[in-house]
């Protein structure tokens, strides 16, 4: 979490499903107090109870979580909501109840193997175009891609595979160029702002 810190990242999400929900509670309280001063901000992935516990910033809803809507009235005023959408009709469905949406999977991706269908470009400049909400692209994202998310009108990226080191074994996070990949997408998103 600190590199993500040190690195200036906007938003780290904790995207945990098998963890237990102690384990999970104390890694979001740790992220949360690594976070706390700076302006990365920290959410957590369908668990709006431990979100909540830990204050972090906000909850991720992946498709077939509780309704934004019902998520909406229990929460905190400056709370983020969040959702993952696949189509312009999803994007459209919650865009009401909440303050983003990341859209896929717009590229093959190492994480979303076998899918038969991906957005590309365009189908995430359709849903940029149907909704009011910062749309966030997710899924084959890497550098050589940063350009057409940007032309998309997409607000940023959510990626894993753009944060890895393929040359480890355990594929760790690249902590010291981390810096320059987020810099150099805020200046691809800056340049079609």
């Amino acid at each position: 979490m600190q590199w993500a810190v040190d690195a200036q990242v906007d938003v780290v999400q904790i995207r945990e499903r098998d963890m237990t929900s102690s384990a999970l509670t104390a890694l979001v309280a740790e992220s949360v107090a690594m976070a706390r001063g700076t302006a990365t901000r920290v959410i957590v992935n369908d668990r709006l109870d431990v979100a909540l516990a830990c204050g972090a910033a906000g909850v991720h809803l992946r498709g077939d979580s509780a309704p934004a809507d019902a998520v909406r009235r229990s929460v905190p005023s400056g709370f983020l909501v969040g959702q993952s959408v696949h189509s312009v009709e999803e994007a459209v469905a919650v865009e009401s109840h909440v303050d983003y949406v990341i859209a896929g999977t717009v590229w093959p991706s190492a994480s979303k193997e076998g899918l038969a269908a991906f957005l590309d470009a365009k189908g995430l400049a359709e849903i940029v175009r149907a909704v009011r909400v910062p749309v966030l692209a997710i899924g084959g994202v890497d550098l050589s891609r940063l350009a057409a998310v940007a032309a998309s009108g997409a607000a940023g990226v959510a990626a894993i595979g753009l944060f890895l080191d393929p040359d480890t074994a355990a594929a760790r996070c690249r902590a010291t160029p981390l810096r320059n990949i987020v810099g150099g997408a805020r200046a691809q998103f800056d340049a079609w702002g």
